[in-house]
């Protein structure tokens, strides 16, 4: 159990609080004739056990803050003290007193989990020179472009392509995935993971605070500071509950007195109520459990870009997927080309040309089987969702959907669609088509069987061809999927079914393509995606690595987080409702209400702290 300074001093103090508590009630006990070598032993007791509270009751009411906690033990604890219940008064404080100790501990630990991914990357840059010389920078000075090195068994420290070299990759920091990946020249490589066996040298991409590890830390730390409904209803119970109480207890504290005597023993009921109605336990364990599901989630590859994300993840009832990229490997390879009228290099050329300087997988599909000249291309457009054209030495190109070429009025003739395909045409003139072929991931199967098993169904929606379509979703067991899609088509469709549906829809997409359909899904989950800002800042969560299987896992834990949530604020209600009750009907002591607050408390914040696992 690995304590802070400040935990180590408030342990300090309230194990000798503790120690002066026995000593005292031991002379109680045998009824010392000076009876104020008792108190001697009381006060120093309750000040050890206090100071911290008293403190910060005192500083929260000079600042307008009344109605607190610390308010509420204050008060129960002094007036204690003054009707001659010193073991009790001094309980009351020692006793808040551990149990904020155990808040902190869980708080840290949560957080620990959270800091730690801000070490995934090292401070320093083995910067290469251009005379071949290596010099060790701060990674914050590090630019784009720059080459650097990379020993084995060093994390990487920025994003970048690898220039030279081969080694097995770590990636468990960003993905999640504890299998090595093994890289070379000419891959891309992500700050955060770690070379296990090589010497590689690398081309940095983007700057330090732009890197996938940076942006990690980033959206980890605002998830911690967004809210869920859950906690915001907490946050607005507490400013109304604390007030009512304290008022609940002043009318059984005076009202009763006046009406039967006795009121000593009123008092002592109404500072039982006070400190069984200390909303700890909610104020606490109910965003503990969020911010260990955030923490714990990030370790595992999963980030929630705020808290509500996870109360969203925790309703899907409908989980609808983009295809290729995300249920596929998206590394298209060229299967065949059909040229008319030009010859197979041509027509290859051709669609080169269009799609040069594209990142789609059908462009470096394309651009790995053809040769082309860059400065004769010219005027390059790109129509969303139809294909792109361009002037290649004075000929108009088009490659696409045939919608692209039907809009351009180029006559295709019938041609067989059993893959991926994109028409060609130069001039106005038909040139042929080309098909692609794509792996389904090894793990998709399995990640739709288990969102059906958690009752979530699965809708595919695609861009591709109607067979190309059919044959991933009859491979994957998804019985509902659209084909022929563009992103404006995606979003109609998930308005269709989200209309359809009784609970959340959640879209799941891998690029900029998606960003629409990941926006207007009620969660949008961007996979693989941590290099695109437009995915990024319209998913609601990322998942670094290429695992759709982690998008079952999500599903989990954050119904998993939700019960806790729920188990919390159930518990807590619940048996502070019931001790409540019985202190008005003076059925309890300060201890049982110590029990009703402190205890209630550790139980729940107990229970919040699975979710860091």
């Amino acid at each position: 159990m690995k304590l802070s300074r400040a935990q180590k001093r408030k342990l300090t103090a309230i194990l000798l609080s503790g120690a002066l508590l026995i000593a005292a009630a031991i002379l109680d006990a045998m009824q010392t004739p000076v009876w104020w070598v008792a108190l001697l032993l009381y006060i120093p007791a309750f000040l050890l056990a206090g100071y911290e509270t008293l403190l910060s009751a005192g500083r929260n009411i000079l600042h307008g803050q009344v109605f607190d906690e610390n308010f509420l033990m204050s008060v129960a604890s002094i007036c204690a003290m003054i009707l001659g219940e010193h073991a009790e008064a001094v309980g009351v404080l020692l006793f808040g007193a551990l149990g904020e100790l155990f808040e902190s501990y869980a708080i840290g630990s949560a957080r620990r989990s959270v800091k730690a991914l801000a070490k995934l990357c090292p401070d320093t840059v083995h910067l290469l020179r251009a005379d071949g010389s290596a010099e060790d920078i701060a990674a914050e000075d590090a630019e784009a472009g720059a080459l650097f090195l990379v020993y084995a068994g060093e994390r990487i420290p920025l994003d970048g392509v690898i220039v030279e070299g081969e080694a097995a990759l770590d990636c468990a920091a960003l993905t999640g995935e504890s299998l090595p990946v093994e890289v070379e020249s000419g891959a891309e490589v992500s700050a955060g993971t770690i070379n296990l066996n090589g010497f590689l040298k690398i081309r940095a991409l983007r700057p330090a605070k732009e890197s996938s590890a940076a942006r990690i830390l980033a959206m980890v730390e605002d998830a911690s500071a967004k809210k869920a409904r859950s906690e915001a209803f907490i946050t607005k119970f507490a400013r109304y509950y604390t007030p009512i109480v304290v008022g609940a207890a002043i009318l059984l504290a005076v009202v009763p007195s006046l009406i039967f005597g006795n009121y000593t023993d009123w008092i002592y009921r109404a500072l039982n109520f006070l400190v069984i109605s200390c909303p700890c336990a909610l104020v606490i364990s109910v965003p503990l459990t969020f911010f260990g599901t955030i923490g714990g989630s990030a370790r595992r590859g999963i980030l929630f870009k705020d808290a509500a994300a996870i109360e969203t993840l925790s309703e899907t009832s409908v989980a609808a997927f983009d295809k290729t990229g995300t249920l596929t490997e998206g590394r298209l390879s060229l299967a065949q080309a059909y040229p008319v009228g030009c010859t197979r290099e041509e027509l290859l050329n051709y669609a080169a040309a269009a799609e040069y300087g594209s990142t789609h997988p059908i462009a470096k599909a394309i651009l790995e089987n053809a040769s082309i000249a860059p400065e004769e291309i010219s005027h390059s457009t790109e129509l969303r969702g139809k294909g792109r054209t361009c002037t290649l030495s004075g000929r108009k190109i088009a490659v696409g959907r045939r919608r692209l070429l039907d809009e351009l009025g180029v006559y295709i003739p019938d041609a067989e669609e059993s893959t991926t395909v994109v028409y060609v045409a130069e001039d106005g003139q038909y040139r042929g088509y080309i098909t692609f072929s794509d792996r389904i991931k090894s793990d998709s199967a399995e990640a739709i069987t288990a969102l059906h098993r958690a009752d979530v169904s699965t809708v595919m929606l695609s861009g591709d061809n109607r067979n190309g379509a059919e044959r991933v979703a009859s491979g994957l067991g998804i019985s509902r999927y659209r084909w022929g899609l563009l992103p404006e088509d995606k979003v109609n469709a998930l308005g269709e079914l989200s209309a359809e549906s009784e609970g959340k829809l959640i879209f799941v997409g891998d690029g900029i393509n998606d960003a629409p359909s990941l926006a207007a899904a009620d969660a949008g989950i961007a996979m693989g995606g941590i290099g695109s800002d437009a995915a990024i800042e319209a998913a609601d969560v990322v998942l670094p690595g290429d695992n759709p299987l982690k998008v079952a896992e999500a599903v989990r834990i954050s119904r998993k987080a939700m019960r806790i949530a729920r188990q919390n604020i159930v518990f807590a209600l619940g048996v502070k409702g019931l001790f409540l009750l019985l202190s008005a009907f003076g059925l309890t002591n300060m201890w049982m209400s110590v029990f009703a607050d402190v205890g209630v408390s550790v139980i729940a914040i107990l229970n919040a702290m699975r979710t860091l696992r």
